[in-house]
């Protein structure tokens, strides 16, 4: 089931110079800094966010 994994987001590209959009959506998943990790459910909402930065970010599917 989708609701059972969780997906580890970590930002590797800085987000100077990038439309304030995709900075505050860096915020919105809990990102701070260059290179900080954070783990989200794997939710619809959440893909949402990370295709609109995925240019900034690596995503790894964990299981539980």
């Amino acid at each position: 089931m989708m609701a059972d994994r969780k997906l580890r987001i970590t930002q590797v590209k800085s987000a100077i110079g990038r439309q304030e959009v995709q900075k505050l959506t860096l915020e919105a998943l809990g990102i701070k800094r260059l290179n900080q990790t954070v783990v989200h459910r794997d939710r619809p909402e959440i893909r949402g966010m990370i295709n609109r930065v995925a240019h900034l970010l690596e995503v790894e599917e964990v299981d539980k």
